[in-house]
């Protein structure tokens, strides 16, 4: 089904159209439902039933061979329009899931007595549910999946609000399956530790439990590239912090880029001072800055406020009220609580999202 589906897509991308439907495989069905065949494949699956195909391996042909043998699956269940459900839970009615948008946002579970049990984010809300519904790798995802009664969501446009929005629900609702969610994401952090010269030297690796990391990341690869930007920006010496092998100079100071903390040319005093400077002020580019997303719709935007280096929160703002810029933005922005999991958030997503739109403001 998936290599039929990806025509579909592609011609709908060509007529600019984001296409994307929840699938399902006749042949697995039809293992399911019509079990002991000698083959399944189309062709002697449909002669064992007497399903005639007119002009076999032909599109057409095919098309309306699979059809036929999808409204007889279909006649042997009590609710056919469940099928492509089966087995996710039987609490959830097909019109509920039907509901849910395939776009980006957070969404929320709840228990037969109504009480929210997990919080979660994705770019296509409706493909992350059906992900749920059919996870059986573990026995903690089955017992979830069984105790939902209810889902309900909320549209953010776009993921770095999906993910702000998450990270705040989930620290004041504490739902019973986010246990250490948000602390499994961020797995990579900087650390620094002195050298036997006195040098301060910055390292990054896998977060450390008993340790505090200056920054955290995703992935080793986003966080090899910030060190290079921190080292480039500071005049930081790649061989101190472990970006450039071997002994001697390093290959930034043999370009004017390092000042020769590593051979001897800089003494640790004013080598460490720009090192506290990296770690203690860059964190974002500027100190007052907007963060401008897709919103929900194409009459508004999303805003993210960042204000004296803390975040502030975000909202929705028309866009026709922005059309002589951003100062009306305040009035649409809905304050959030300041902590270490959100800015990390922004600075992960501003790493990975560098033509992100920002918009630098003068505090009044």
């Amino acid at each position: 089904v998936s290599f039929d589906y990806r025509f579909i897509q592609a011609e709908f991308k060509s007529l600019g159209y984001d296409f994307k439907r929840q699938t399902l495989d006749t042949v697995k069905l039809s293992r399911k439902l019509i079990p002991g065949q000698p083959s399944y494949s189309l062709g002697k699956l449909c002669q064992s039933i007497n399903i005639k195909i007119e002009n076999r391996h032909r599109a057409l042909g095919d098309a309306l061979a699979t059809t036929k043998l999808f409204e007889l699956l279909c006649s042997m269940e009590v609710e056919p329009e469940k099928l492509d459900l089966k087995g996710t839970n039987a609490n959830l009615s097909h019109s509920l899931i039907e509901k849910l948008p395939e776009s980006h946002g957070v969404y929320y579970f709840f228990d037969h007595s109504g009480k929210l049990i997990y919080v979660g984010k994705s770019v296509n809300i409706k493909s992350r549910v059906l992900q749920h519904l059919s996870n059986n790798s573990t026995r903690r995802a089955i017992e979830m999946k069984q105790n939902i009664s209810d889902i309900d969501f909320k549209l953010t446009g776009n993921e770095l609000v999906a993910l702000l929005l998450e990270s705040d629900e989930i620290k004041k609702q504490k739902p019973v399956y986010n246990r250490a969610q948000r602390r499994a994401f961020f797995n990579y952090g900087l650390y620094h530790f002195e050298n036997e010269a006195g040098f301060l030297c910055l390292k990054v690796t896998k977060t450390i439990a008993k340790m505090q990391p200056h920054y955290t990341y995703t992935s080793a690869a986003e966080a090899r590239s910030h060190l290079f930007m921190l080292s480039e920006r500071f005049q930081l010496c790649q061989g101190l912090n472990g970006l450039y092998p071997g002994n001697g100079p390093c290959f930034q100071y043999q370009i004017g880029q390092c000042l020769g903390a590593c051979c001897g040319q800089e003494t640790p005093e004013t080598y460490n001072q720009r090192v506290q400077e990296a770690l203690e002020r860059y964190h974002f580019d500027y100190e007052n800055f907007l963060i401008v997303e897709q919103g929900t719709s194409a009459e508004e935007k999303a805003v993210v406020k960042i204000q004296n280096g803390i975040y502030r929160g975000f909202g929705f703002v028309p866009t026709d009220m922005l059309q002589n810029g951003f100062e009306l933005a305040d009035d649409f922005i809905r304050v959030y609580p300041d902590n270490r999991d959100v800015r990390q958030i922004i600075q992960s997503y501003m790493r990975k999202h560098p033509s992100l739109k920002i918009i630098p403001f003068d505090p009044v």
